[in-house]
């Protein structure tokens, strides 16, 4: 019951720093972001990820881990340094309160990027994409799984590769976590196949 209490006290607080994050103070922090995210965090540029109407928990997470290192992304090198956690709530409170962009799919791929979102792929033990990041593509917020609907094709294509690599080879995308659930699902996926889904999802609504 102790250890219980302990954990309940943790999430309490985590929530109130959550609510507590500024946006204002964000939105004026994420100026030389704009640069590649673009100003309401809608990127004009594919291989750059949008990052409006992104969860706070997911956007969090990722900034921790490219500011201390366990998810390097060279275009980002040096651009999260000096940030305080509270700085990174505020930038995730900012983006996460921006309305996204859609995209579209390419008609010769929606079948295949369907079946793969909606079923994986069981031959190799492949899990459906909208098990964790919902049927919609909108994700789940709280549980810190990212939305992916109308997120730019190319960027979801070399995330998927870069998780493919991870599985093998520590100098791809390793920042899933022990349980490896996104690189196992990528090491599953051919290329047609991460092509379709990547397509499928950003047209997704």
């Amino acid at each position: 019951m102790k250890n219980l209490a302990i954990v309940f006290c943790l999430l309490m607080a985590w929530t109130q720093a959550g609510v507590a994050a500024d946006a204002a103070a964000g939105k004026t922090m994420s100026v030389a972001c704009s640069a590649c995210h673009g100003a309401d965090g809608n990127s004009m540029v594919p291989s750059f990820p949008k990052l409006a109407g992104q969860g706070d928990a997911y956007l969090i997470k990722q900034m921790r881990d490219i500011r201390d290192g366990a998810r390097p992304v060279p275009t980002m090198a040096g651009q999260l340094d000096g940030k305080s956690d509270e700085d990174l709530a505020n930038i995730a409170a900012y983006y996460s309160s921006q309305a996204q962009s859609g995209g579209k799919t390419k008609p010769e791929l929606l079948e295949l990027g369907t079946k793969v979102y909606r079923s994986g792929v069981a031959a190799r033990n492949v899990a459906a994409c909208s098990a964790c990041h919902s049927p919609s593509g909108h994700g789940n917020a709280p549980a810190g799984y990212p939305s992916l609907s109308g997120q730019h094709a190319e960027y979801i294509a070399t995330q998927l590769k870069m998780y493919r690599k991870g599985y093998e080879d520590e100098t791809g995308r390793t920042n899933d976590g022990d349980a490896k659930i996104m690189r196992t699902i990528a090491f599953g996926l051919s290329d047609k196949e991460i092509e379709a889904v990547s397509s499928f999802i950003s047209g997704l609504k």
